[in-house]
């Protein structure tokens, strides 16, 4: 079912705007969400500091699309192993389990985008209030035990250690 935009408006938003919170000791700032696409997308930022990253997991109800920007990358997407650089841009079906991690010494900045919309809410449920283009403070277990808590309601699943 198509979205509907007979109502849309133009949306900016500028490089220091979007709603930005910490989790997981990443920086996520939601730049679209479903309701200022009509339903179409959700467009996030991450950044993401050197050697961390979400784990294993996989979407129930969404496809992921992720864009490099910055930094390097390496996603586990199902079995396969994707060294990704700027540029690289990489589609994950719903239900396929995947995971990324920084291995650049800097920040890594990606642009994901769910289709259709509904997962930014996780982000800005459970995740601190943030600042757009700053690092945040490392991993903490609540963020983990949270994000665990509202799993089913945003229709994704942790995967288990292999």
């Amino acid at each position: 079912m198509a979205a509907d935009t007979s109502a849309l408006q133009t949306v900016v938003v500028g490089p220091d705007a979007g709603e930005t919170v910490f989790l997981v000791g990443d920086t996520y700032t939601v730049i679209l969400s479903g309701e200022q696409t009509g339903g179409a997308f959700t467009l996030l930022e991450a950044l993401v500091p050197p050697d961390t990253g979400p784990p294993p997991h996989h979407h129930n109800a969404e496809d992921e699309t992720f864009i490099l920007l910055d930094g390097k990358v390496i996603l586990q997407v199902g079995d396969e192993t994707i060294h990704a650089e700027p540029g690289t841009t990489v589609f994950v079906p719903r239900g396929v389990v995947h995971s990324f991690r920084n291995v650049d010494t800097k920040l890594a900045r990606m642009l994901f985008m769910y289709n259709p919309p509904g997962m930014e809410g996780m982000f800005t449920e459970i995740g601190h209030k943030g600042t757009r283009n700053t690092q945040a403070p490392p991993l903490t277990i609540s963020d983990v035990e949270a994000m665990i808590a509202v799993s089913g309601k945003y229709k994704f699943t942790i995967a288990p250690p292999k």
